[in-house]
């Protein structure tokens, strides 16, 4: 694989990935108590505690995906 594929394929999983976190984000922005309904019919949870687990999960996923997708992309733009 050479240095433009996988430049290529960096850009993809960033584009991908943060369409996903921003659907996650509109979701929980326009219908949070859908969302809270939903997950609380599977595991009985309170609503505060289901904010801070989503919110730290939306946390985590947005700095893994700039960790592990963005940063190699922009390395790899810059070798380029």
């Amino acid at each position: 694989m050479d240095i433009q594929a996988l430049t290529h394929f960096f850009m993809w999983c960033s584009i991908i990935n943060f369409g996903i976190l921003l659907f996650l984000g509109l979701v929980f922005l326009l219908a949070p108590n859908l969302t809270y309904k939903l997950q609380s019919m599977f595991i009985p949870i309170s609503r505060e505690t289901f904010n801070v687990i989503f919110y730290s999960f939306i946390g985590f996923f947005k700095v893994i995906v700039l960790v592990f997708n963005v940063v190699p992309w922009i390395v790899l733009e810059i070798m380029a």
